[in-house]
């Protein structure tokens, strides 16, 4: 989509059963539970009827009682997917599976698989696995963060690679000739790299987007270059609108550079609104939220994300100089960030990684709300946001009936789909066969 008079906001819906605040399942209105299935159809079809590109799943592949509430037992992914997709006609389907602690060819066939049941509404989000814990549960040493991205790189392309096993038109099903599927038709990727090898071909006819809709959302230099080469839509956690703008530039110059147009990608950061009839009545609820959060359960979150064990330090004091961490690195980066700009405690800083684990948090009216939106896709810091309700359902019902409508009158969200496709909603178009 070349023509600036058409670009519209994307929306994700950041689906986290216990809601994305910390504190957020103990609100009295809040329903709690990402093994909760039936809430998370209804939250699923809420967004679908506000006409939201997608709905996305993050994962992980360890928990422990002192994790974030949303996480601490989930749905493996996948398989929540094609649920969903039984129960939803529109919505595009995205998850996150690892590159590190998965085979290609299994995520190829499950995301193709997915693709076909619902319809062409599958979408991967690629993660390289940050957490070196995370070996405990398989049989291997857990890689540093660069070799990550190297093996990720790799990863990828065997299964775009397998996604085109097959032409669009081998299934031909000849009864008169006895031909099921045409042999000439298909394609043996017979990869053999430093990582994976892999015959093929994938035992799945293409699916009905060619490719799956690839999310990435690494941003450390290697995160941006694998998005960059092959992502369709990047997810991101940016603080404020300079810093969103300097990563959207530096992002789509890369784009350009693998030769690429910019628009082929969609940067969409993370976004928590908290909504109030008035400022002061978002701001009460927000401070709601807080004073039900024990320092106890946001510390090992920014521990976490930071990479280093606090215990040490002075909760009132600030946060002391310490190395980057090889774990969460970009998002380290951006929290240091953010403490020495605001000249934050550990315990604020602790406090504002519960409520939003570094994502940007805007309290406000409706018309506020949409007015940061809009400010930070006019002014090219974002394409669109994957929307993270600090609590479910009432947090995102009160984003698509207050906030989405604004939207809409001012031209910037879809009032309806116009295709059947996640790819149709995003605005990209289907892949031709990399063998082709």
């Amino acid at each position: 989509m070349t023509d600036t008079t058409k670009r519209q906001i994307h929306l994700g819906l950041f689906l986290q059963g216990a809601g994305h605040h910390v504190s957020g399942w103990r609100h009295p209105n809040a329903e709690a539970g990402s093994e909760n299935f039936d809430l998370l159809m209804r939250v699923s079809k809420i967004a679908e009827q506000a006409k939201f590109d997608m709905v996305f799943l993050a994962d992980g592949l360890t928990s422990g009682v002192d994790a974030h509430p949303s996480t601490i037992a989930r749905f493996e992914p996948l398989t929540l997917l094609a649920a969903l997709s039984m129960v939803t006609s529109r919505i595009g389907l995205a998850a996150t599976a690892s590159t590190t602690y998965s085979e290609p060819y299994h995520l190829a066939r499950a995301f193709s698989s997915i693709d076909h049941l619902s319809h062409g509404r599958a979408a991967w989000n690629i993660v390289t696995t940050s957490y070196a814990r995370t070996a405990n549960n398989f049989s291997k040493s857990h890689p540093g963060h660069d070799e990550r991205y190297v093996v990720a790189e790799e990863f990828v392309d065997v299964v775009r690679g397998l996604w085109d096993s097959w032409d669009d038109d081998a299934f031909v099903k000849n009864k008169e000739s006895g031909v099921y599927a045409d042999p000439a038709k298909v394609h043996i990727l017979d990869h053999a790299g430093k990582y994976f090898s892999v015959k093929g071909p994938l035992n799945i006819p293409r699916s009905p987007q060619g490719h799956p809709i690839l999310i990435q959302a690494g941003s450390s230099g290697p995160g941006q270059d694998l998005a960059a080469r092959t992502a369709d839509v990047v997810f991101t956690a940016q603080q404020s609108v300079a810093e969103a703008q300097a990563f959207y530039k530096s992002l789509k110059e890369r784009v350009v550079g693998f030769g690429r147009r910019a628009d082929e990608v969609a940067v969409m950061p993370g976004f928590l609104p908290v909504i109030g009839r008035t400022a002061k009545e978002a701001a009460d609820k927000l401070a709601e939220l807080d004073q039900w959060t024990d320092i106890k359960s946001a510390m090992p979150l920014l521990e976490e994300r930071i990479g280093h064990s606090l215990a040490d330090y002075d909760l009132d004091g600030p946060l002391p100089d310490l190395p980057i961490s090889d774990q969460l690195r970009s998002r380290a980066e951006l929290l240091t960030a953010l403490a020495r700009r605001e000249n934050l405690t550990i315990r604020q800083l602790a406090l504002r990684v519960a409520a939003g684990r570094g994502h940007h948090i805007v309290l406000g009216t409706p018309v506020e709300i949409a007015d940061r939106m809009q400010q930070w896709f006019e002014g090219y810091a974002a394409d669109g946001f994957n929307v993270m309700p600090p609590f479910f359902p009432e947090g995102l019902e009160d984003f698509t009936k207050l906030v989405v409508p604004i939207l809409q009158e001012r031209g910037l969200f879809r009032t309806d789909y116009t295709g059947q496709t996640l790819r149709d909603h995003l605005g990209i178009e289907r892949p031709a066969l990399i063998s082709a």
